[in-house]
């Protein structure tokens, strides 16, 4: 069953390909004829009238002659008159063919011959001009059916093929039958005589006979046969090995399924699990299988159609279909190299720049070399910003090498790509340049503890498009950079590992305890916070005087301003701690203590062990009582 489906879709192929070419060349020939029918008419036309005037002219001559032959010896007056007649006449006919190979000459770039086709669709010889009622395409087509009789004479004699000489043409006869008759306007087509060119199409004829004659006997045909046979042999046992190859192949994929074939993994991502791997590969190997059985197809096919001589056409066709692609592909990248070569030393110089200019970048960023008012975290930014600028302009330089540059379809592309990249991407420029602005502004650096608008926390990345910031609650915020440029910016860090930074809480107490010793107690709960510096020692500043309190602010120095939620932390418990241990009662805004009777506003353990709550307090009036 697979030998006869295999033979009936080799039958399939071979129809269709001989259909295609078929139509090919008869659609060739269509365009063709349909181009010289606009070439030829005028000439033909002209040709018209050039030949009634010399059908005049020679019956002219014809009679100067006989009057010139029936003249007496002694009227030499008449006869140097009619011999001056035949010269002009001899000069008007050397003016005409002159003309007619003038016009021919003129023609001969764009016209093109009707073939007079052999045995084996090959071209004898092309027709050119018509021939008394029969117009070029018929005189070639008449000449090849009367070529292709002489095919037929079983016994065909080279030496029964003749040229003679007739009234204005030169005929080429088998026989008493002519085979083709020779112009003066062919011979002017092939820039020669008449006779020359009728014993020309004499030996190509009679070649071709020879040739049809050698190649249709019967050992040829039977030779010829059986090499058809051998070749779809070959081709029927390549194509079977070639399907256990490939199927030998399948199942050795399959048998390696969890073994070799364990997967495509990236990293911690599961590009391809076992069982997908090997249904690519099968896929995989099944197209190249088909692909293989085409091409020797394809390939047996040429050589196949190459033993007939009825069919060597279409196997030159076929052969084509590949050869002349391929030729195009080989002499198209010859002729591109230079240009790649050229591309190539562009992107090798290219290249070294770039290197040169990371070497300055690392030296800068590493504090080997120092430029005045550059910044070594300016080094990478600035690198990239010139790294973009030096590959534009890298491509800029080879972009007229590329293929295709100079083409309306190429800048079209490129003229589009160029629309959407910049309307596209309005919002994103923005971006990219306040980011930009921002890193030469030094505002702040990854790492820094910064206030952005009403985001505080951590700079954890800084991109060309967005600032992100971790808050103390491990929140990851994303910022625009035009947010940012828009927005004000408090940087903590920037200068708390040289000259500190100064954290400050308000504690509000009542007039009742003297300033002098409410200062005391929040310097000691300062410096007993831990990270407080203790030089420059804390201070304190009274920011108000309130109607019930007085508004007191102490203020210390750390170096850690990521940490500065501990240290408020720790602060606070330390002004309580000791407020507590110096009896101070930290009170809420408009509290009011009546004491009598009331005890102390502070935590037992700061209280002495022999305190006792004050007693009620009372005036007795004797003159009421």
């Amino acid at each position: 069953m697979n030998n006869k489906r295999f033979a009936f879709l080799f039958a399939t192929v071979l129809l269709l390909l001989v259909q295609s070419v078929v139509a090919q060349v008869d659609t060739l020939s269509t365009a063709k004829d349909s181009v010289n029918a606009s070439v030829l008419i005028d000439f033909r036309n002209k040709l018209s009238a050039i030949e009634q005037q010399r059908l005049v002219d020679s019956v002219k001559r014809l009679e100067l002659e006989a009057q010139l032959s029936s003249l007496k010896t002694t009227d030499n007056l008449k006869k140097e008159e009619l011999q001056q007649q035949l010269k002009d006449l001899r000069e008007k006919d050397a003016r005409r063919i002159a003309q007619k190979k003038a016009d021919i000459d003129a023609l001969r770039a764009t016209a093109i011959g009707f073939p007079v086709v052999g045995f084996f669709n090959d071209t004898l010889f092309l027709i050119y001009s018509k021939l008394g009622s029969f117009s070029a395409p018929d005189r070639a087509a008449a000449i090849s059916g009367r070529i292709k009789k002489l095919g037929g004479y079983f016994r065909y004699n080279s030496d029964s093929l003749t040229a003679a000489l007739n009234e204005g043409t030169v005929d080429v006869m088998y026989g008493a039958s002519i085979i083709v008759s020779v112009s003066e306007n062919d011979a002017l087509w092939d820039n020669t005589t008449s006779a020359e060119l009728a014993n020309s199409y004499k030996n190509k004829i009679d070649n071709a006979v020879k040739h049809y004659k050698a190649e249709t006997n019967i050992v040829t045909l039977a030779k010829e046969i059986a090499l058809a046979l051998l070749v779809i042999v070959v081709m029927v046992v390549l194509i079977r090995y070639t399907k256990k190859l490939f199927g030998w192949v399948a199942g050795k994929i399959q048998a390696q399924e969890g073994k070799k074939i364990s997967g495509i993994k990236i990293k911690n991502y599961t590009l391809f699990d076992a069982r997908r791997e090997v249904n690519v590969l099968l896929s995989l190997n099944a197209v190249l299988k088909w692909f293989f059985i085409l091409l020797i197809i394809y390939i047996a096919l040429p050589v196949l159609f190459g033993i007939f001589p009825w069919t060597k056409d279409l196997a030159d066709t076929l052969f084509g279909y590949i050869l002349t692609p391929v030729r195009k592909i080989v002499l198209a990248l010859w002729n591109y190299l230079p240009n790649v070569i050229t591309i190539i030393v562009i992107v090798i110089a290219f290249r070294y720049i770039l290197k040169g200019i990371i070497f300055l970048k690392g030296e800068i960023e590493q504090g080997h070399l120092n430029i005045p008012g550059f910044y070594p975290d300016w080094a990478n930014p600035t690198y990239q910003i010139v790294k973009v600028l030096v590959v534009a302009f890298m491509v800029i330089v080879i972009f007229p090498y590329l293929p295709g540059s100079n083409s309306p379809v190429f800048q079209g592309v490129s003229v589009f790509l160029g629309f959407l990249f910049t309307f596209g991407s309005a919002g994103s420029l923005s971006n990219i340049v306040a980011g930009l602005v921002l890193t030469y502004m030094r505002l702040f650096r990854v790492g820094d503890r910064v206030k952005i608008g009403e985001v505080t926390g951590d700079v954890i990345e800084k991109t060309m498009l967005v600032t992100r910031i971790r808050t103390i609650k491990n929140e990851i915020i994303s910022i625009p950079n035009s947010t940012v440029m828009n927005s004000h910016a408090i940087n903590y860090s920037s200068d708390a590992p040289d000259k500190g930074l100064i954290i400050h809480s308000t504690v509000t107490i009542g007039y009742d305890v003297p300033w002098r010793k409410m200062h005391d107690v929040l310097i000691d709960a300062a410096l007993r916070t831990d990270l407080v510096l203790k030089e420059p020692k804390p201070f304190v500043l009274q920011i108000s005087l309130d109607d019930f309190y007085v508004s007191y602010q102490i203020n210390a120095y750390v170096r850690e301003a990521n940490k500065q939620a501990i240290i408020y932390s720790d602060l606070h418990q330390n002004i309580q701690d000791v407020c507590n241990e110096q009896g101070i009662e930290i009170m809420s805004p408009h509290y009011r203590a009546d004491r009598d009777g009331n005890p102390a506003a502070v935590p037992a353990e700061y209280l002495p062990k022999d305190y006792n709550p004050p007693a009620f307090k009372m005036k007795i009036d004797k003159d009421e009582q």
